[in-house]
């Protein structure tokens, strides 16, 4: 269990650092699940969204390599929020029910699962 715990754990990070990544080098693709980004929106947007997830990544590796699983749980925890408020923003946004479902609130699940195989750990 222990490392599937910190396998997981290690791709979530790797996953939304990719992600924020993406929204800060490729913004417009980037931003082609959930809401969809107007052609003459605000770049802005889009760099702090990337920030915002490459920084979530950044951090949970660092917790996990330096202090450990249950700081990471504690982490994983918390960053579900992220994905559970942009079900609910997709939602209320005019985006897809199967975008807001299949995407955000099934990576908040997994978030979730994380934590707790962490918590076992």
């Amino acid at each position: 269990m222990t490392a599937t715990a910190y396998t997981l754990a290690v791709v979530l990070n790797l996953f939304i650092l990719f992600i924020g990544a993406r929204f800060l080098l490729q913004p417009r693709p980037a931003a082609g699940y959930g809401v969809p980004a107007k052609p003459d929106g605000d770049a802005a947007y889009f760099a702090i969204k990337g920030l915002r997830d490459a920084t979530y990544g950044v951090l949970g590796l660092a917790l996990l390599l330096f202090v450990g699983a249950r700081a990471e749980a504690w982490f994983m925890l918390v960053v579900a929020l992220a994905p559970l408020g942009d079900t609910l923003i997709v939602l209320r946004h005019g985006g897809t029910k199967a975008a807001a479902f299949g995407i955000h609130f099934a990576t908040a699940v997994v978030v979730l699962i994380s934590a707790v195989l962490l918590f076992l750990v």
